[in-house]
């Protein structure tokens, strides 16, 4: 580079990496090495416990900061690809109902335009994941009705045929109802440009781990949400290893332009790593690394995966609580079933 970057500070963001920083000093892990001996003397158990105890106390002060804003209507989650997006807002959909509210989440999978309106990237491919791929006006009409306490029809997209369906499901929101609205998109003020500020509220949630290979080695937060996609593409959409690491350089567009501009909107974050979690995806990540050839174009990448995934003692799936937004990655959830 010729230039120095211009410097951005991300208070919202730094803040985070400090609660994952005491998370460790809580959990006495650093770095693998502390990780791997926790392995060898059998106190992994009570590390899963607390690290799952650490996340759904987060999770239930997230709640009650909702709570505390008693105009809070709509809840819009966000976050870069295999954040653990899904699973997080089950749970946090369960602590809103502690609070007495009544959740009701909207897919906006269900607002995409026809496919062949869907405008095009940079190289002439339909863009899905541009916010103009979704019909912003008919969701926003959508919105303001359900929170005005009308009936709305929600559409449903057919994905075969790449087209939507204007007959879906009635929708309402009841008394203490409170809507959830997950997707790339959520932290963009355009999404819901004709919802009042004080209406909405913000999460961003991605997996931002703190571990250390060793005191001079980092280990990339990337790495760890692409490990993740890995494993979760092959055990539920049949995608091997291989093809995922092809599409990953068009993931990483599609966060730089459409989540991480808008990180810092966000009325809290939700770091979803788990301390743990790298000694439970070894095993599956590594079956796929391995199925990549040297002619590959991603081969060198698979190998450095592999290496790094080597430094990690494996611990048994078994192990991971069935809530745990790990369990969205490796299968098994309480949430959903594959």
């Amino acid at each position: 580079p010729k230039e120095i970057p211009t410097f951005v500070d991300r208070k919202k963001l730094a803040k985070i990496f400090y609660e994952t920083e005491q998370w460790g000093n809580i959990l006495g892990v650093g770095d693998v090495g502390s990780l791997n001996d926790k392995v060898d003397n059998k106190e992994i158990i009570d590390i899963i416990r607390v690290s799952e105890a650490l996340h759904e106390k987060k999770i239930a002060y997230i709640a009650d900061m909702i709570h505390d804003r008693q105009e809070v209507k709509v809840v819009l989650i966000a976050g870069p690809s295999s954040s653990g997006k899904t699973t997080f807002s089950k749970r946090l959909g369960i602590q809103l109902r502690v609070n007495g509210y009544i959740p009701v989440p909207i897919s906006l999978d269900d607002y995409f335009v026809d496919r062949d309106k869907t405008p095009l990237d940079e190289y002439g491919k339909p863009d899905f994941e541009s916010l103009y791929a979704l019909d912003l006006d008919l969701f926003n009409k959508h919105l303001n009705d359900l929170l005005q306490g009308k009936e709305v029809e929600v559409p449903k997209f057919n994905f075969r045929t790449g087209t939507r369906e204007e007959k879906g499901e009635k929708l309402s929101i009841p008394k203490k109802g409170i809507i959830l609205i997950e997707g790339i998109h959520g932290l963009n003020d355009q999404l819901t440009s004709t919802i009042p500020a004080e209406n909405k509220f913000k999460v961003y949630i991605s997996a931002l781990t703190q571990l250390n290979l060793d005191d001079h080695n980092r280990i990339a937060t990337t790495d760890v949400r692409k490990i993740r996609r890995i494993v979760r593409d092959f055990l539920s959409r049949d995608y091997g290893g291989e093809q995922t690491l092809m599409m990953w350089p068009s993931i990483r567009r599609g966060e730089e332009r459409n989540i991480f501009v808008f990180q810092e909107e966000a009325d809290i974050m939700f770091n979803s790593t788990i301390v743990y979690e790298l000694c439970v995806l070894k095993k599956f990540a590594l079956e796929e690394l391995s199925k990549i050839q040297p002619d590959s174009p991603v081969y060198y990448e698979a190998k450095q995966l592999k290496t790094f995934l080597s430094f990690f003692k494996e611990i048994d799936m078994s192990l991971v609580p069935e809530n745990s937004i790990l369990r969205e990655f490796i299968g098994g959830s309480c949430f959903y079933k594959y």
